[in-house]
């Protein structure tokens, strides 16, 4: 007759790599979710174009009007 018990044995050992294995899995799908929405595009949530950045850096004071208005027109051409 078998022993129905023999392989229970493994059970310690095996449980701890499920637990992870769950655990990484609900983590990489989250991530791929807000990764597909942009969330994790750096620090301020969602990636900037060369206009906004552009923008950004006129509103704070780095550049003049005229120079604002120049290196626009350079990209939209």
């Amino acid at each position: 007759m078998p022993l129905m018990h023999a392989t229970w044995g493994a059970w310690p050992w095996i449980a701890p790599f499920w637990f992870l294995f769950w655990i990484l899995l609900v983590f990489f799908v989250v991530r791929f979710v807000f990764w597909r929405r942009g969330a994790w595009c750096g620090p301020r949530g969602r990636m900037q174009g060369p206009d906004q950045i552009l923008a950004e850096r006129f509103a704070r004071g780095e550049i003049d009007a005229t120079e604002y208005r120049s290196r626009l027109d350079t990209l939209r051409q």
